[in-house]
Formats: structure tokens, C-alpha cells, sequence
């Protein structure tokens, strides 16, 4: 699935805000050089979706604070990882 997402790097810890309008807002703790950030939001997708690295890609967006993303589920796959996220019972 592609998904846009809004990034705030420098965070004190990498964490899901929630959505700003159709992008989902991710704060991360790694600072927006030398593709730290970047690096940061492929390895907290990896982890959160629960796939290899690989197969989470940055289409568009290296540099900005706003990135299309390719992901290896759906949407209803998406939304069940939030819901648990957001209640406690998630990553």
C-alpha cells in the first residue's frame, strides 16, 4: 500500500502521533541528516508492520518532512496495527 506520511524528526523517542489529514504523523529521535531520519522511519515501520526493511521503500520525499511510502500490507492491515497501537495492546 502507499501511505503518506508526515515526519518530525528530533523527537525524544520515535513514536505514531496519528493522522494529519490523510498523512500519518511520526515523530522520530534521529535528526534529519545524512538520512538518519530516514533510516529511523524505514527500521520503526519495519518494526511496527512487523516485515524485513526491504520491504518498506521511501518513494518520494528523502529530504522533506513529508514522504510517500510503500508498504508490504493493506489498509484493514494498517488500521488493526493503530487501533492496537493507540490502545495499549500494539508495538
Amino acid at each position: 500500500m502507499k501511505l503518506s506520511v508526515k515526519v518530525l524528526p528530533n523527537a525524544k523517542r520515535s513514536e505514531i502521533v496519528g493522522w494529519l489529514g490523510s498523512a500519518l504523523k511520526i515523530k522520530l529521535s534521529a535528526p534529519p541528516m545524512e538520512g538518519r531520519a530516514n533510516n529511523e522511519l524505514i527500521n520503526f515501520l519495519s518494526d511496527f508492520i512487523h516485515c524485513s526493511k526491504s520491504e518498506v521503500t521511501i518513494e518520494r520525499g528523502l529530504s522533506g518532512k513529508l514522504k510517500r511510502i510503500t508498504l508490504p500490507i493493506d489498509r484493514e492491515e494498517l488500521d488493526n496495527l493503530l487501533r492496537a497501537y493507540f490502545s495499549g495492546t500494539g508495538s
